[in-house]
Order: C-alpha cells, then structure tokens, then sequence
C-alpha cells in the first residue's frame, strides 16, 4: 500500500568510517499503524559491558573500518542483509579492542538497518546501546543524537510517551551545553510527538521554534523537512492556506539542495492544501510538477502516486471519465511494482465512481 511514509533526515555523528548513513531522526507523518502496537517502550538505560579503553590503532580496526564501508555501500544499493553482516562484524572488532567511537557508529548503523528489516525491538536495543557509549564517553553530542533516533524509533512505533521522555532529556542537554542546532532538530522531533498525539497548535509552536534555529544555522536539510512538517500540522489543523505557505517555502529550500523526497512531499503538500482549500487549478499544478520530477528521477513509485492523487482530483472536480482514465492507468502500474495492497485500493476506488 503507498504511504507518504516518514523521511530520513542525515546525520553525521562521527567520522570514523568515512561513511554517510541516513539515520532515523526526523519523521514526516509518524502513523504507528506501519509499525507493531505491541511493541513496548524501552528503558534509556546503557546495556553495556564494554572495555573503557579507547581501542588501538591498526590493522585490526583498519579491517573495522573497512567493513563499516562495506555496510554502508550494501545500505544504500537496499542490500539491507549485507550491510547487517557486515556492520555485526565490524561491531564484533570493535569490541575486542576496546574501540568505543567506533561501537557508537556501528550501533547507529544497526539501529537503522534493524528497523529496515522490521525487527524494531532489536533496532530501539541497538539505539539505547549507542545511547550508552555516549553517555560512557561523555559524549554529549552523541547523547543528543541517540536519544532523538531513540526518541523517533519509539514514536513510529506508537510508544508516544517514551517518545517524548527522550526528546525532553535530548532538549535539556542540549539546552545545558548550548548545542543550538542540536535543539533545533529536537524541537523539530518533539513537534511530531505532539502532532501525532494531535496537538496540532502545539506541534505548530515547536516547529516555528525548531526553524528559527535551523535558519541560525543554516541547515537547509533541516529547515525544508520542518517546514513540510509545519504544513502537515497546519493541514490537520484545517488551516490550509498556512499549509500551502509552509510547503512553498520547503520546496524553495528543498530545490537549492537538490533535496528529491522534500520537493516530493512539498508537492503533495501543496496538492492537499489547495485541494482542501478548493482551489484547484494550482493543485493541478502541483501534480505537474510532482510527475516531471518523478519523471526525471524515473521513480516509478511517485509516477503511482501521481496517477492516484490526479484521479481523486477529477473526482472530485467531476472528471469521471479523466478519473476512470487515470485510475486503471495506476492499477496497472501497481501490478508492474506488485503492490497488491495499493492495487486493491484503487480498484475500490474505482469501482466507486463506475456506479455513480
């Protein structure tokens, strides 16, 4: 089934392997139902037996690094098996000589890789882990960032209040060592556990919060996932011409870096909210813009979602025919990208506007 699913945002916590790996630290629309209800919220407390020292250097942590490496080119071809062998090895080497800056790392990386593969409780226990190599380390910008990917893990995974204890502490040790673009992402994190717990208004006030400070710092990245994020709250708040703004301006950041999934989810963005605000020639603009993107990137997954929200819109303007075109062109492209759930639903749809 299609979902505008969360967005990753980049994050270098170190520089050990020469490696860059989106970690999950910002999401868009957090829904808990893509992720177990049972799943039970977590401790923050270190779980770890681990040598003080601080490792050597040499061929054996040369070897580390490498397979490090390794991991994260497997990661990002979606060989998500082989960045989990690779990274457990590396892991394994890091341990045996004492090497703590490099457990973090590969803590961080199995924290992602785990929850790719679905296996979200070993992902938020591979989390806390690095969480406690920080705090072992004194390492206050690692405990910031552990506990924001800790914080987000438990909130996709409906834990909401765990979610936010971890945000909270993220915030008060950034705020105790004056880490202003740390608290910029926080505040950015703690707007979605409000959004999802519906404070709409409140998520509006730390999102306005966290841009200021990514404007500060000029995190472009940053401040075009926030302002997508604020357009979402503005949305649900049935504020859609704020929405509109607030996405127009994420897709002018995201545009200047080239940034593909925040122009997407601007595009849609800007779709609902014209849509909701009845105003549908500019979100037939938005469409256009949306397909000669995904045209460009030859992703067929957003051509899908175009050819989807382009059928709900002549429905809704009263297109019938346009409608019953665009919706058997989406079935079919659902059958060549075998999404048996999304194909489903637009055959439903479908059959909705056939007997009307």
């Amino acid at each position: 089934m299609i979902s505008d699913y969360p967005n990753l945002i980049l994050v270098n916590l170190s520089a050990i392997a020469l490696l860059q790996v989106s970690l999950m630290l910002v999401a868009t629309e957090a829904r808990a139902q893509f992720f177990p209800r049972e799943f039970d919220g977590i401790g923050f407390e270190p779980q770890l037996d681990i040598p003080l020292n601080n490792g050597s250097r040499g061929e054996t942590r040369d070897q580390a690094d490498l397979l490090l490496r390794l991991g994260g080119q497997s990661y990002q071809k979606g060989y998500f098996d082989k960045s989990l062998n690779y990274w457990l090895q590396a892991l394994e080497i890091y341990r045996q000589v004492g090497d703590l800056q490099g457990l973090g790392l590969t803590y961080d990386y199995l924290g992602q890789v785990y929850a790719k593969l679905g296996d979200y409780e070993e992902a938020a226990d591979m989390l806390r882990r690095r969480l406690g190599v920080a705090r072992t380390l004194k390492d206050f910008q690692g405990q910031i960032y552990g506990l924001n990917n800790l914080g987000t893990l438990l909130l996709q995974t409906g834990n909401n209040q765990a979610a936010a204890q971890s945000l909270v502490e993220a915030l008060e040790i950034a705020r105790s060592v004056n880490n202003e673009e740390a608290e910029g992402l926080t505040l950015s994190n703690l707007g979605l556990v409000e959004f999802v717990r519906g404070n709409y208004f409140d998520a509006i006030k730390q999102y306005k919060a966290a841009i200021v400070l990514r404007r500060r710092f000029r995190d472009p990245l940053g401040e075009a996932n926030t302002r997508n994020n604020l357009g979402d709250a503005y949305l649900a708040a049935n504020l859609p011409e704020d929405a509109a703004i607030a996405y127009g301006l994420a897709l002018q950041l995201a545009r200047t870096t080239s940034d593909t999934p925040n122009q997407f989810r601007a595009f849609r963005g800007l779709f609902n909210s014209y849509t909701e605000a009845g105003n549908y020639p500019p979100a037939f603009r938005a469409l256009d813009q949306h397909i000669a993107l995904a045209k460009e990137e030859k992703d067929l997954f957003q051509e899908l979602i175009w050819l989807r929200l382009s059928a709900q819109l002549y429905t809704i303007t009263g297109d019938l025919a346009n409608a019953r075109s665009f919706y058997e062109q989406a079935i079919a492209l659902a059958r060549v990208l075998e999404d048996t759930g999304e194909e489903a639903l637009l055959q439903n749809d479908l059959a909705q506007i056939l007997y009307q």
